[in-house]
């Protein structure tokens, strides 16, 4: 192999609709339903008198953010910096998106490998009514014989 680099692929966009509980890698194109804090949490204070560098207190800022495209939502959750980019009504693309499971419904989320971006508003027509986040799965162990 010799040692040019390899050329980028054009990233692959999915509609919201087909997200599956465990998968990773998505790009959308999504627009903000609503954004709504959720409670900030501080990290324990220290045992010793002086913190060390790298343990320095933070913040952290968490909003759950319903986002939709034209064939479905999902309920986002948008940390520190995201939080700021997802206001309603603006249309947001989400790069390296993954689907987290919480109490057994799909999160969508983005972490420090992926991508929050506000982009020209969309001209699609969210759909509301299709909720990907009510849909409640169940963690079943399957037993290969």
């Amino acid at each position: 192999m010799s040692s040019t680099s390899v050329p980028k692929r054009k990233p692959v966009f999915v509609k919201v609709e087909a997200l599956k509980p465990g998968t990773t890698g998505h790009n959308l194109v999504v627009k903000v339903l609503s954004s709504t804090p959720v409670t900030t949490t501080k990290p324990a204070p220290a045992r010793s008198t002086a913190p060390p560098l790298d343990r320095r207190p933070r913040t952290s800022r968490i909003a759950e953010c319903l986002i939709a495209d034209d064939t479905a939502s999902i309920l986002f959750t948008a940390r520190n910096e995201q939080v700021d980019l997802m206001k309603p009504d603006s249309t947001v693309i989400l790069r390296n998106a993954r689907i987290d499971m919480f109490k057994g419904s799909m999160r969508l989320a983005v972490d420090k490998w992926g991508r929050v971006e506000v982009t020209e508003p969309a001209t699609f027509a969210v759909k509301e009514d299709n909720n990907l986040s009510l849909v409640e799965y169940e963690l079943v162990t399957v037993v290969e014989k």
